[in-house]
């Protein structure tokens, strides 16, 4: 016998969704494994200047665990880690999770029909069904620099930001400017004395529609839960509507596009700087920041927007492609994660000996990964992979998303249970089939026709990162577990 029903690895939204649901579903005997001493997943590990959320806070939640206390309509870092604590602790989550666990390997045992899980430094574990949470935003990415290793300043990731370090006076260098750059930037730029932003493609920003919750606002929620619920789903249909331009017909995005460029030409009066900010893809292509502050802050004396590429690191310095060179004492990446690439499916094997990410990339050399609704592979039975590949999104919340996939899972896991069976394993025909229809969706998306090159594409210029449609639509497909298409046995 297993030592655990369910072994879950990361304890983020997804671990602690899934927790809190099987425990619901009246499966207790589960452990959550979390590499860190605490949890809260990518909303522990980014806690860099101005961190916060860019969906509107009422979505951001699970559905089951509303929160009537968020300070604001976009809620900051703090709020959403103090807000994960508590629904792990109210969900009776908490006692499950082991810190201190990293999953450095999980194999399949077809004989005892279980997974065997390594972590390090502790002893091994079996559990019958495992899932991986670890999630898309767990490994920060830094690019190959030539001579970033002689380098004698400082460095760090906004994912790892180094808190001890003073930006007082500093020649700072930012390399990136995605999602968290346009956040943390504006809040280190009076601090530093120089600061140089090296961009690579500029992205399209419109402006954040945040602002306090008040007082009566959150009474309200509090006293009156239906109030909230409205709001969420006043907010998930407006939400909702943006797939049309991202999925149906990116034309539409042309509005929004307007919006941004009249947002730019308010915030940066400089003709020449407004130039090397403007996009030359369409919106959305790239993932589209929304940010007040971040324009005003290029334009102070102490910022300088830099587009050439980085030719070398030196030891006190950065050099473009230009030949420019640039006095550095701290470089702080804004570079991302490896998100295409999955490092989990790294460590999760196969009874025959192969990873996830080898089986991922064996249909052609450099194609990025694909999985039966986001979730399961074939020749790896009793996984479930949550924000998988293909499950992303460009207009709505994550969290929506997570919860379809974990309610799917769950649902498995009980249909297994009910008939004694110790395997799940999905069909190879029926995962093909999937990506077929998938893929099709995503020919006539912004993301691929959209002209340009983001994160969301594997090296062979698929996406394997985003859902191609409306989120009611994967909801759907996931609302029950479709026994067909797996082999369901005990044995």
């Amino acid at each position: 016998m297993p030592d655990f029903s369910v072994a879950i690895i990361g304890s983020g939204f997804g671990g602690i969704g899934m927790a809190a649901r099987l425990k619901r579903a009246g499966v207790h005997d589960l452990v959550v494994l979390e590499r860190d001493e605490s949890l809260g997943g990518t909303w522990r590990d980014n806690s860099y200047p101005g961190a916060a959320c860019d969906v509107p806070s009422h979505l951001y939640c699970f559905s089951f665990a509303p929160n009537p206390g968020w300070s604001r309509s976009f809620s900051p870092q703090p709020e959403i880690r103090a807000y994960l604590n508590r629904v792990a602790a109210a969900e009776g989550v908490t006692g499950h999770i082991r810190f201190g666990h990293e999953v450095t390997a999980a194999r399949w045992d077809p004989d005892g029909r279980l997974w065997r899980v390594e972590t390090r430094g502790r002893p091994p574990l079996t559990a019958r069904f495992l899932v991986s949470a670890a999630g898309p935003l767990a490994d920060p990415m830094i690019p190959d620099l030539p001579g970033l290793e002689n380098f004698a300043g400082t460095v760090f990731h906004s994912a790892t930001w180094d808190h001890q370090h003073d930006l007082t006076g500093r020649k700072v260098a930012v390399i990136g400017t995605g999602a968290s750059a346009i956040q943390f930037v504006p809040r280190i730029q009076p601090q530093a004395g120089r600061l140089d932003l090296y961009q690579r493609t500029p992205p399209w920003i419109i402006p954040r529609r945040d602002r306090a919750i008040t007082p009566p606002e959150q009474w309200l929620y509090r006293n009156l839960p239906l109030t909230q619920k409205l709001a969420r789903t006043g907010i998930y249909w407006a939400r909702e509507s943006y797939a049309l331009g991202f999925t149906k017909r990116p034309a539409l995005l042309g509005a929004a596009e307007k919006i941004a460029l009249r947002h730019l030409a308010r915030q940066v009066p400089d003709p020449a700087l407004r130039a090397r900010l403007t996009p030359d893809y369409r919106m959305g292509c790239k993932r589209i920041l929304l940010s007040n502050d971040f324009y005003p802050a290029l334009t102070r004396p102490n910022v300088s927007l830099v587009t050439d590429t980085i030719a070398e690191i030196r030891d006190k310095s950065i050099v473009s492609r230009d030949g420019t060179e640039r006095e550095t004492d701290t470089i702080i990446f804004g570079t991302g994660f490896h998100v295409t690439d999955f490092p989990v499916a790294q460590r999760i094997w196969s009874a025959a000996g192969v990873s996830l990410a080898q089986q991922w990339t064996r249909a052609a050399p450099g194609r990025g990964p694909d999985s039966f609704r986001g979730t399961t592979a074939p020749g790896f039975p009793n996984l479930f992979v949550l924000t998988g590949p293909n499950t992303g999104l460009g207009h709505n919340s994550q969290v929506f998303m997570i919860e379809a996939q974990i309610r799917y899972a769950t649902a498995a896991v009980r249909y297994a249970r009910d008939r004694g069976a110790t395997r799940v394993e999905v069909r190879p025909r029926a995962q093909a089939a999937y990506d077929r229809t998938l893929q099709r969706k995503m020919r006539k998306t912004v993301w691929v026709t959209g002209g340009c090159r983001s994160w969301y594409l594997d090296p062979d210029g698929r996406n394997v990162t985003l859902w191609p449609d409306f989120t009611w639509a994967f909801a759907r497909q996931t609302r029950r577990f479709d026994p067909a298409s797996y082999e369901v046995t005990d044995s």
